[in-house]
């Protein structure tokens, strides 16, 4: 079987999993949602945080509960690391330093995950399940509720309230991540992924030279940082690493849990707001972004150019032999259009164009389907920035979903789309500007302005993959980073909700001859096109300078 036959089969294996999982998986979310039950370990939370779940929030308390809530997470998550050498199960590390502690604390609460810090020779048993994976499920959980708060902006109206951020927070984690990511666990672990709480291992004696291996609960935390879109690995060598992605088939297995939930999402969106064609319209916005970005990258790195691509059968540097260039491309595609940052090669390692269409995916917000919440919640701003721009070309003022979109929303969208550009693009030129960082750069030329351009886009977009060759653990990237992804996580949300809160606020439009059907393909690609247009040629000049030149310098 050719490698490009094989590639087709899998991205067709992946597609009919998805189309079989999304409907029931979006049934359910909406359900979730729109429950008045509680369970009686929800209401044990309830009391223990001193929360009352009947309370409906208006936009500014619903912000003020997504603040808090992260940015006690943060301190917490910072303190964990710099306490780790007094505490049980550090496995003898010492704590983090001040900088990077901050960094990661910021990373993995924003949902982010980048990390500058080899996994295994940095953190111990309690920081990882303690902290790290705490954090997986609860930041991603905060995604998903500000995204149903969005939704139900557009389904309410003559009323500011959007629901309570506490029961949207502990539902989101009891009755949907927890038990998927329970199941995802014993799959991995099932195809050889560890999990254990055992000590470092001195494997290699009687091969000539030796390494320290320590185990940990790895298949439970790679399967949440797949499912929740976060992207932390246990090891530095992430979904590369045969402890937490062992064979093709684990590997197509984690491709699917990093689209599940953004996919189905639009499933949830359509339930609703009471129609499931509107859902489908998003739907279809999505896959054909995410269908066409997977195309040009297995083109691209299946072309042949030159004798060492003919004898490999593609670009096969930086990527694992057991995956191949079709599950490495899948894996490429998949995490830097979801927010995700698991890696299973070296994005450095592809090929210009290949690493271009990696940092474009997420210039484009990571809307294809995007991360868990925060893909729904783009991709919806989007969609009123389509038929406002729509309502423009004939004249008349756009409505989405029943909802007039006027000045103060269509300010509040742009805002939304200003926020991530302005950060990416103002720390890569201050960064190229002075002398320090770009003494972490490996290469020079177009590939080494890569480094700097991917690192920022990654860090404010809130993905976390990395584009290797950067020595990022230093004072100037801890922290420019830090700084960035949470200013490029938080920032974003309070124009989401106050739009939200906007939207409930009106009474319905009636639909009438001249309004335009944002349920038809029509209008999917009119969404499509201001995608591409509007974010993506924002970094066009950008892109010019690294990723382009050297694939066209090659």
């Amino acid at each position: 079987m050719s490698p490009q036959l094989a590639g087709l089969l899998q991205l067709t294996a992946l597609i009919s999993a998805l189309a079989l999982a999304c409907r029931p998986l979006g049934d359910h979310m909406a359900r979730v949602y729109s429950s008045e039950k509680h369970y009686r370990p929800e209401r044990w939370i309830y009391q223990a945080i001193g929360a009352d779940p009947a309370a409906e929030m208006r936009w500014p308390a619903y912000l003020r509960g997504v603040l808090a809530f992260s940015a006690v997470s943060v301190l917490f998550l910072y303190l964990l690391q710099r306490v780790q050498g007094s505490l049980p199960g550090s496995l003898g590390f010492s704590s983090i330093d001040p900088d990077q502690a901050f960094n990661t604390a910021a990373s993995f609460v924003a949902n982010t995950n980048w990390q500058s810090y080899y996994g295994e020779q940095a953190m111990g048993h309690v920081v990882q399940t303690g902290g790290l994976a705490v954090q997986n499920f609860v930041s991603a959980a905060v995604g998903m509720a500000v995204a149903v708060a969005l939704v139900r902006g557009f389904s309410r109206s003559r009323t500011g309230e959007l629901g309570n951020f506490w029961t949207d927070l502990v539902r989101g984690t009891v009755r949907i991540l927890i038990p998927i990511s329970v199941i995802g666990a014993v799959v991995l672990v099932a195809c050889g992924a560890i999990q254990n709480f055992s000590g470092i291992h001195q494997v290699g004696q009687f091969t000539g030279g030796t390494q320290d291996w320590n185990g940990g609960a790895v298949a439970s935390q790679e399967a949440i940082k797949e499912l929740g879109t976060n992207g932390g690995g246990y090891f530095n060598a992430n979904s590369a690493h045969p402890f937490e992605n062992p064979n093709p088939f684990s590997n197509l297995f984690e491709i699917f849990l990093i689209l599940l939930i953004p996919f189905a999402l639009t499933r949830t969106f359509g339930r609703m707001v009471g129609s499931l064609k509107q859902g489908y319209a998003i739907l279809g916005t999505m896959a054909v972004i995410w269908l066409g970005f997977t195309a040009l990258m297995l083109w691209t790195e299946f072309a042949h150019r030159g004798a060492a691509f003919e004898i490999a059968g593609g670009a096969m540097e930086g990527k694992e032999t057991r995956f191949g260039i079709a599950g490495s491309s899948l894996f490429a595609v998949a995490t830097t259009l979801t927010s995700t940052g698991a890696v299973n090669s070296f994005h450095s390692s592809y090929t210009g164009f290949g690493g271009g269409i990696t940092m474009l995916g997420m210039q484009l917000g990571e809307i294809a389907p995007g991360g868990v919440g925060s893909g729904l919640y783009g991709m919806l701003i989007m969609a009123i920035i389509a038929v406002f721009i729509a309502g423009l070309m004939v004249g008349r003022t756009p409505e989405y979903l029943g909802k007039r979109i006027g000045t103060r929303q269509i300010k509040f969208a742009a805002c939304y789309i200003l926020i991530t550009p302005a950060l990416v693009l103002g720390f890569t030129a201050v960064a190229m500007a002075l002398p320090t960082p770009a003494d972490s750069m490996t290469n020079t030329g177009a590939h080494g302005f890569s480094e700097i351009l991917y690192a920022y886009t990654s860090g404010a977009n809130n993905n976390g993959s990395a584009f290797a060759g950067l020595n990022a653990d230093t004072q100037w990237f801890n922290t420019t980073i830090g700084i960035a992804m949470l200013l490029g996580r938080f920032l974003p949300m309070v124009f989401v909700l106050a739009l939200a809160g906007s939207l409930a606020e009106q009474k319905p439009v009636p639909e009438t001859a001249g309004t335009l059907r944002t349920d038809k393909p029509l209008y999917a690609g009119l969404l499509v096109g201001t995608i591409l247009i509007v974010t993506g040629l924002t970094y066009f000049p950008a892109l010019a300078l690294g990723p382009l030149a050297e694939g066209l310098a090659s």
